[in-house]
């Protein structure tokens, strides 16, 4: 039994078990000052958990305080929830809001790929669930090592098949992100989940427990003993071989009990009988309880021996550490209790009340009658270090970006030309996606109006006004090693151009920042450019950081990952039926394109996939030229402009000639745009770059819509039913040897890793 706080002050003072934990002796020391006295080893799993990496931030806080300064800056009204609440809050008129949010479940998908994914999609969904959201759509930007890794075979198919198992159960489709595959990322992968939810104004809600005397009720699945420590002791640190197994840290979903829980919890919104909210996701019950008692007004006591268990053995810090899923906590006003119990049990969701909301500051918790915990709940939830780590440029860094791609070998002949551009769309980060996207349901619910392999996944609203939302994630981790800075404002404007590319207006950011150890000055060093370069790239676009996340100790040894972070941005269209899809699709249609290519092959797919280099700095960042660009996106998709568009990025515009021909079988004649050497002009990947196919009749009105946002228009062929791709004066390929080639890589590295599974 833990020790209670009264042994806690007379105890020998011998050490304890902190570093097992996860805390350091600084951190320790820190504990007792807090509380004059030595922690009960429940008050102790409770800091551990909350202070981890993972919970606390406590290594970043310093630096996403400027994500929250630049949130004061948008526009009153517009964000109704942001930093710092479950999830960001947007109101996109006719009094609906928009939810989204994207976090990390990386470490877990590594050690048990199918449960780590798995509950990575469920936890996300509860954080839009208790914002007061119906959860709508999901998305998954993932990262992986070598296509051919052993290691690759066996963590792809678990995580894709737990994304697609999870999110299929509870009917969310699945309508976009992304699959990179990179070395780095080797026994390491980047499992992102991100969650859009609908609500409408009056439905806000958010995570504080007010009210002395209100009820606080868990309800959800029982707690065992999966996922203990989970959030310190598997997210917090860097994998190392020589450690015991961490699977027991893993949390194990069920996709079936949390459909349950999204019905009854909308049903007990609607009831009225919710007065605070808050899941239940890494640190469970410390995080919760914690939370939603620093959140309020008083404090809150709690009977841990009520918590229901699946496990009978768990001593109570495993109970407080558990991160057991389908779980959430509810404040309820005491003449609302058995209205909720009913709308739980009509639910078939077990519900307790294991406390209340009390007067004083305190958060008090009982263990069969004796105090286990007697703490200030702010000194748990937000008043844990904050570290100012050392970071530093790194000396490497001048080495690297001198090592630009100009002295590469280029194409020597049309034949080597389309020899490449057919190695290119048959490389693992450029081929077809279809086998893992195949395996999610993108139409589910009805709603879903755009999805992979579209730019930007697109859900309808409200079905009488076809109010809608596009989302897109993005992130070029090779640019952002290139350059941090630049590179993480690259990511926000691809994602930024993919949703105007649909014809939505880009209105906020969330983010996941995906690095390597805080305590390497390199990494925080990318860290801290990266950042600056979202703050300001936002700055310049008008669109605010809603919230987000950070996963730190992405790396194995010494090794780290690319610098990954992942940018989702969210858009709003007035009517889905005025979308932009991709992809040619007539016969006579004439193919032009918007934007200015430079020769800029530096971080490029050419780069990678032809000579294995990467040097240089990224493409430059254009932001007036983006905006203008994007503007006249909306307004020619308004204006039913264009038969398609498709943003110009990995790979330029070789790949997306490729990917718009094959979308639908159709052939094109073009020419290269002019000024440049013919390796450039098709594979660079300058950025502000949108193909689009038009009818020929309209070619007039883009030429004026070009013209009145000042977005440079190049027309460089049409479309034909001939089944070839033609770069006039370079090279022909039958689109059948284009199809072979993109379609194979995935499929066929998979085949084995599969059947060993099954």
């Amino acid at each position: 039994m833990a020790d209670t706080v009264a042994d806690a002050q007379t105890s020998p003072d011998t050490e304890q078990p902190y570093a097992e934990l996860g805390l350091k002796s600084e951190e320790y020391g820190r504990i007792r000052e807090i509380l004059q006295r030595r922690p009960t080893s429940c008050e102790l799993a409770m800091y551990s958990v909350m202070w981890s990496e993972h919970c606390s931030y406590k290594s970043s806080k310093v630096h996403l305080r400027r994500f929250g300064e630049l949130s004061q800056e948008t526009p009153i009204g517009r964000l109704l929830a942001g930093i710092g609440e479950n999830a960001g809050v947007l109101d996109i008129g006719q009094g609906y809001a928009v939810t989204f949010k994207v976090e990390s479940h990386n470490h877990p998908s590594f050690v048990e790929p199918h449960q780590g994914a798995a509950t990575g999609v469920g936890g996300i969904v509860r954080d839009i669930l208790a914002m007061g959201a119906r959860p709508v759509a999901v998305m998954d930007p993932l990262r992986f090592g070598p296509l051919d890794a052993p290691d690759t075979a066996r963590v792809l198919p678990g995580v894709v098949a737990g994304i697609g198992g999870y999110g299929n159960c509870l009917g969310l489709p699945n309508i976009g992100g992304e699959v990179v595959f990179d070395r780095s990322y080797l026994g390491n992968p980047l499992v992102n989940a991100l969650c859009v939810g609908v609500l409408r104004h009056e439905d806000l809600h958010t995570a504080q427990a007010k009210g002395a005397g209100n009820k606080v009720i868990m309800y959800g699945a029982a707690t065992g003993g999966d996922g203990i420590g989970g959030a310190s002791i598997l997210a917090s640190e860097t994998f190392d071989d020589s450690r015991p197994s961490k699977r027991p840290s893993v949390q194990v979903g069920d996709p079936f009990m949390e459909k349950l829980l999204i019905e009854a919890t909308l049903e007990l919104f609607a009831a009225g009988v919710i007065n605070g909210i808050q899941d239940f996701g890494a640190a469970g019950i410390s995080c919760a309880t914690s939370e939603l008692a620093a959140a309020g007004d008083g404090g809150m006591h709690v009977e841990l021996d009520l918590v229901p268990l699946r496990d009978s053995s768990l001593s109570p810090e495993e109970i407080l550490m558990s991160e057991s899923q389908e779980r959430m906590m509810a404040v309820v006003e005491p003449d609302n209790v058995d209205r909720f119990l009913e709308i739980c049990r009509k639910w078939d969701v077990a519900a307790t009340v294991i406390g209340e909301v009390t007067e004083d500051d305190r958060l008090i918790i009982d263990w069969h009658g004796e105090t286990v915990v007697d703490v200030d709940p702010r000194t748990v939830a937000h008043e844990g270090p904050v570290y100012e780590r050392p970071y530093a440029r790194p000396g490497w860094m001048d080495q690297v970006q001198a090592s630009g791609a100009e002295a590469l070998p280029r194409a020597g002949s049309g034949q080597e030309l389309a020899e490449q551009l057919i190695k290119l769309a048959g490389s693992p980060n450029l081929c077809d996606r279809s086998w893992i996207t195949d395996q999610y349901d993108r139409y589910v619910r009805g709603n879903s109006v755009l999805a992979q392999p579209e730019d930007a996944g697109m859900i309808r609203i409200d079905e009488q006004t076809g109010l809608g939302v596009a989302v897109a994630t993005d992130c070029n981790g090779r640019f952002a090693f290139l350059n941090p800075y630049w590179g993480a404002q690259l990511a926000l404007l691809e994602a930024y151009r993919n949703v105007a590319t649909t014809g939505a207006r880009p209105v906020a950011v969330t983010d996941c920042l995906n690095f390597g150890s805080p305590e390497d000055p390199d990494v925080m060093w990318q860290f801290r450019e990266a950042i600056l370069g979202l703050v300001d790239g936002c700055r310049e676009l008008g669109t605010p950081v809603t919230g987000g996340n950070v996963s730190f100790y992405n790396q194995t040894g010494d090794v780290a990952i690319l610098p990954t972070p992942v940018v989702g941005v969210l858009g709003v269209i007035e009517d889905v039926a005025k979308r932009t899809r991709s992809g040619f699709r007539a016969a006579g249609e004439e193919i032009w394109l918007l934007g200015e290519t430079r020769e800029e092959l530096n971080g490029s797919a050419w780069a990678q996939v032809m000579h294995d280099h990467l040097g240089g700095q990224p493409p430059r960042v254009d932001f007036a030229a983006e905006k203008a660009l994007a503007q006249a996106l909306v307004a020619g998709a308004a204006a039913g402009v264009f038969g398609s568009a498709h943003d110009l990025s990995d790979g330029g515009l070789g790949q997306a000639l490729v990917e718009s021909c094959l979308r639908h079988d159709r052939g094109a004649r073009f020419r290269l745009p002019e000024g440049l050497e013919p390796t450039a002009a098709l594979f660079s990947e300058s950025g502000g770059r949108v193909l689009v196919s038009i009818a020929p009749e309209r070619a007039e009105e883009l030429i004026a819509l070009a013209g009145t946002h000042g977005v440079p228009l190049a027309r460089l062929g049409e479309v034909t039913d001939e089944p070839v791709l033609e770069v006039e004066g370079h090279f022909r390929i039958p689109l059948a040897d284009l199809r072979a080639a993109w379609q194979a890589p995935i499929p066929a590295a998979m085949t084995g890793s599969v059947a060993e599974l099954t």
